[in-house]
């Protein structure tokens, strides 16, 4: 079965025989099909991924180990309402936005957000 068999993607024959409210409702049904797909496939999941990723930067603490987006790994030492400071190495510590947060890691470094499909942190080589 080829594409070409469809006959839903195809205009009706161009007639005078007073099928255009047919052929509309077949468009409408198509278009309402397109959208559910694309709700499904892209607009949920991001979604879902923007509340979990509010969700961790609301619960960020104290002494979380974490994962920035440019990939520095640090642990809190403060926090303020739009900021985070870092405690890099010794006696480094650096202050970010908390939207420059990637990830919460714990100690086997793994990523504690499930979402991060992808964006998943390799084990540190010693």
């Amino acid at each position: 079965m080829s594409i070409f068999s469809i006959p839903l993607l195809f205009a009706p024959p161009s007639g005078g025989d007073g099928s255009g409210s047919g052929s509309s409702f077949v468009t409408l049904i198509t278009f309402g099909l397109v959208f559910l797909i694309f709700y499904f496939l892209i607009i949920r999941p991001q979604s879902k991924r923007q509340k979990e990723t509010k969700n961790m930067l609301a619960n960020l603490q104290k002494g979380n180990k974490v994962v920035t987006i440019g990939g520095i790994r640090g642990v809190i030492q403060s926090l303020k309402e739009d900021t985070v400071m870092l405690k890099i190495s010794g006696d480094v510590v650096v202050e970010f936005s908390r939207s420059a947060i990637s990830n919460v890691v714990n100690g086997s470094s793994k990523s504690v957000k499930p979402s991060a499909k992808g964006s998943g942190t390799a084990p540190s080589q010693k």
